[in-house]
């Protein structure tokens, strides 16, 4: 049987979470990034491109050649050379234009590869329709594909391609304004998080923060930062925060991977594991007459052999006040592999003897 690694990883809650800067915690609510999108063409590929049947490839090329003065009959072109493929950027907050972003392009069609390919000037839309940035350049592939059919070799993913600062930022994105109040987002809601956030501003600039609700921190621009709220938000992101956090073990079944907080705590409970074993075992043995003799046959009888092994039961018992730590070192004294362990976590949670959230990836 294949054996399952086993990952402990004991964070403690006094130690792990101290002094987390703001700024990785909270975001400003409306300075966020934007999503486009958009259709091109990548040119230049070594026939690696799309096939005749891709209809709407060789529309495209066709009417990109209309409109540089060059009229041609899509049935009549060949797009073995040419890819459709799907533009995606990610527009910054406060991005100008001029300023360039990565792009991505990733074929649509029956494309085999991009390697060496040239996407086409392309503009990139955001949700409201509108251009607000224009991708062109050669594609970075990270992988190949070699031959055909059952002699063909591939390595990573050859459609699919990078265009390092290869957009140009045409029109500036919706950044939020800073105004006279600012609403932190916490990125993990949590009601207790929210109240520290909030006490850790107003001992720090007055009483100028309130936490509306688990997810929301509203903070008031002081007197002081009203011609430069920049550094107000340069001084409150350097400020650091004590979160609070659920109880939580992950376990990955298939990998046999468990991650869990050293604080969680777990109910008086007796633990009492064994296992029992039986082997079914056929030996076929050989049976031919002796030289010599007449009218024998040879034949094959089959031995069944039954065994059972039982393994004798053993406990742990948890007092009251335990933690995960104790549990974990009890099972390891015990010699459970990590599938052991994972049934007893799951059969505890069902017994209500768990203090945590268990989830199961």
């Amino acid at each position: 049987m294949k054996k399952l690694a086993l990952l402990w990883l004991i964070l403690a809650a006094e130690s792990s979470y101290a002094g987390i800067r703001l700024k990785e915690l909270v975001a400003i609510e409306g300075v966020r990034d934007n999503q486009l999108v958009g259709y091109g063409l990548v040119v230049g590929l070594r026939g690696t491109g799309d096939r005749q049947q891709s209809i709407f490839s060789a529309q495209s090329l066709t009417n990109l050649l209309l409109r540089m003065g060059v009229s041609v009959s899509p049935t009549l072109i060949q797009v073995k050379n040419t890819a459709a493929v799907m533009v995606t950027a990610t527009l910054p907050p406060y991005a100008s234009p001029g300023s360039r972003i990565d792009a991505t392009v990733a074929a649509i069609a029956d494309c085999t590869s991009l390697q060496g390919g040239i996407l086409v000037m392309t503009g990139l839309k955001a949700p409201d329709g509108q251009v607000y940035a224009v991708a062109q350049g050669p594609a970075v592939v990270s992988g190949f594909v070699a031959g055909t059919g059952s002699n063909g070799a591939q390595v990573n993913h050859p459609t699919v391609g990078r265009i390092p600062d290869g957009a140009i930022v045409e029109r500036a994105g919706t950044g939020m304004k800073l105004g006279g109040t600012l609403r932190l987002q916490l990125r993990d809601a949590d009601f207790t998080t929210a109240a520290r956030v909030a006490n850790v501003v107003n001992e720090k600039f007055g009483q100028i923060a309130t936490a509306e609700n688990a997810g929301i921190v509203s903070v008031g621009l002081p007197a002081q930062y009203q011609k430069t709220p920049t550094e107000f938000v340069s001084e409150l992101e350097r400020l650091t925060i004590d979160p609070d956090h659920r109880s939580r073990i992950v376990v990955n079944e298939r990998t046999g991977t468990i991650i869990m907080g050293k604080d969680v705590h777990i109910a008086p409970v007796a633990i009492m594991q064994g296992n029992l074993t039986v082997e079914v075992q056929t030996q076929l043995n050989v049976s031919q007459p002796n030289a010599l003799s007449s009218g024998g046959t040879t034949q094959v009888t089959p031995q069944v052999d039954v065994g059972v092994k039982e393994e004798k039961a053993r406990d742990v018992i948890l007092k009251d006040g335990a933690t995960i730590e104790e549990l974990v070192r009890a099972l390891s004294v015990i010699g459970s592999t990590p599938r052991d362990i994972i049934a007893i976590l799951q059969t505890l949670k069902s017994a209500g003897a768990l203090e945590a959230e268990l989830e199961v990836i």
